[in-house]
């Protein structure tokens, strides 16, 4: 995400996460309970569900503009990771209409956001299964801890500036919002004629009948629910194939064309700089979605295709393209470690200016540096912000970079870059967290770093030398 400080982002996938909730799956034995109703997380209690994994989402969406109103199917691939007498899916407002598993209507209840389903049977341990849920009415999206607004954003002319970072995705489907929850996503938005429906991925396919569009979205790789997007508006839209063969759909908002096209033909040469630095682009798409909603303040790094409140600056687009590698493919198993998303983005923004005419690295490190301690940059860890209205402050981001920094001066440039590269190889389309960011960096480096990581990235207040 851009930061808003700065501005006035059916297969089963073998991550470690889910090997570990998977382990033992072949067994039903001891008695069914219930799904927890959260994930775990503390900073957000009641995100994301326990009990199951979803592999798949198939979300068919049919929006009225002029009403605002939405009316979903969602048919979810989910695999059981213990025996559940009920389970719990993530659904703000809207009104169900039915519960199918396997075809079969099953009961429900409502409790504010949580959604509980109650299968006429125990489901065992290992099942793999449909739930198909039935929904409509009119979505409103949520308010952060931050008091930013997330979710389903409706506009006043009823177009929708879709980002969901960090609990909307339950605001337009019930999902298994948590980010330590990745599947693969199709997702059809039928629209008026005249409008148009950006999702994730790849547009496999567009057809007219009867005064409405169908866009039919797929997203081929694992992808947390708070990286989805099916926005909609009136949007200028192109497409094209980079040199590397590499599709690219860009949606923008008319009055946003002008100063948005400048920016985003950088795209390709942003997207091959950044390969050359983290790896091969993880993705089959790319592109952008830019809004006339500069109300929202910030943007988001929806995977494969960010999402921009209006047009980018070239910083904002480098930002959420490197996200695509850190956070979209890479992605933390729980909020704390919100640095390794932004504050790795936001390096990339210093490697661009040093490469581009602005101050190096170190000169922005030593910039940070000379803030006195009373700022903000030191009011809380990177490595710990407390609590969910600390997430997109200013710590996570240029502190984050600032650990980076003094990393790349600890272990020299060829380690460095190596740790990068291989950071994002190794977790790709997975998880992963801050111990063992740090221990891959000491088994490349051979230095110990317990004492960088503790002052940077976990100590309080500014640390007495740069």
């Amino acid at each position: 995400m851009a930061s808003k400080f700065a501005r006035p982002v059916l297969a089963l996938v073998a991550t470690p996460v889910l090997a570990a909730l998977l382990a033992g799956a072949a067994t039903s034995g001891g008695a069914a309970t219930p799904g927890a109703p959260g994930a775990g997380d503390p900073y957000f209690p009641l995100s994301g569900n326990g009990g199951y994994h979803v592999a798949h989402y198939g979300l068919d969406l049919d929006y009225t503009p002029a009403t605002r109103r939405l009316e979903g199917t969602a048919d979810l691939a989910v695999t059981t990771t213990r025996k559940l007498s009920s389970f719990n899916l993530d659904l703000s407002g809207l009104t169900v209409d039915s519960v199918r598993i396997d075809g079969r209507r099953v009961a429900f209840s409502r409790d504010g956001a949580e959604l509980t389903v109650k299968p006429a049977h125990a489901l065992d341990k290992g099942r793999r299964f449909h739930v198909v849920v039935t929904y409509s009415g009119v979505p409103e999206h949520v308010t952060d801890p931050d008091g930013s607004p997330d979710g389903w954003i409706i506009q006043p002319d009823g177009s929708v500036f879709v980002a969901n970072e960090p609990q909307g995705a339950m605001t337009w489907f019930p999902s298994n919002s948590h980010p330590s929850d990745k599947s693969t996503y199709d997702v059809r938005v039928t629209v008026p004629d005249g409008w148009t429906a950006v999702s994730n991925g790849r547009l496999r396919d567009r057809r007219s009948r009867a005064g409405k569009t169908t866009f039919s979205w797929s997203e081929s790789k694992p992808m947390a629910a708070y990286l989805s997007t099916a926005s909609i508006g009136r949007f200028e839209t192109e497409q094209y194939v980079t040199r590397s063969g590499l599709p690219v759909y860009n949606a923008v908002a008319p009055s946003q064309a002008a100063a948005a096209k400048p920016v985003l033909d950088q795209l390709p040469a942003v997207i091959e700089w950044e390969s050359g630095l983290f790896g091969r682009y993880p993705f089959e798409a790319a592109g952008a979605i830019v809004e006339d909603a500069p109300d929202i303040g910030y943007a988001l790094e929806t995977q494969s295709r960010p999402i921009y409140d209006r047009a980018p600056s070239i910083e904002t687009l480098v930002h959420e393209t490197a996200h695509q590698w850190f956070g979209d493919s890479v992605t933390p198993t729980k909020w704390q470690d919100i640095w390794l998303n932004e504050g790795f983005a936001t390096y990339a923004e210093w490697l661009w200016a040093a490469e581009h005419g602005g101050l190096s690295t170190a000169q922005q490190f030593a910039a940070d540096y000379a803030l006195p301690a009373t700022d903000s940059l030191w009011s809380f860890p990177a490595g710990d912000p407390g609590d969910g209205g600390n997430l997109f402050a200013k710590p996570p981001y240029e502190r984050g970079a600032m650990v980076l920094e003094k990393l790349r001066q600890t272990v020299g440039d060829r380690a460095f870059f190596t740790i990068l590269r291989t950071w994002a190889a190794d977790h790709r389309y997975g998880h992963g967290d801050s111990a063992q960011f740090i221990a891959l960096s000491k088994r490349i480096s051979g230095k110990n770093l317990d004492a960088l990581f503790a002052t940077w990235l976990y100590g309080q207040g500014k640390p007495a030398t740069p």
